[in-house]
């Protein structure tokens, strides 16, 4: 089981992955904000930040960037439908950090963050 960061501004979206990564056996805690995450995120642990790129105020990337820096064991998940703006070296994202292209299907997020924890 992972303790899951899950970081999506499209609340059907956000729900619908919280609930099948808590079914899946994942603690999940969901914000649909880049700054209300970084603000749990400075005082709690996480093994995974699974977050959208694009979203308003602060994006995913940067999220991602300080949660690396915070915490450099922690696994990185884009979850985003603008796959080359991660992928870009101009972005900065963490070099580690995968990247899943939406559309995707419920059963491949949650495999997909099988893996990354068993890494």
């Amino acid at each position: 089981m992972a303790h899951i960061l899950l970081v999506e501004d499209d609340e059907s979206l956000r729900k619908f992955l919280a609930l099948a990564l808590t079914r899946a056996g994942h603690e999940v805690v969901d914000y649909g904000d880049g700054h209300e995450a970084w603000a749990v995120l400075k005082d709690a642990d996480f093994d995974l930040l699974l977050t959208d790129i694009v979203m308003p105020g602060m994006d995913g990337i940067e999220l991602a960037k300080r949660a690396a820096e915070k915490d450099a064991a922690m696994k990185i998940m884009f979850i985003t439908g603008f796959a080359a703006v991660a992928l870009h070296p101009a972005s900065n994202a963490p070099k580690q950090a995968k990247v899943l292209s939406k559309p995707f299907h419920l059963r491949e997020i949650v495999a997909e963050v099988e893996r990354m924890m068993a890494a």
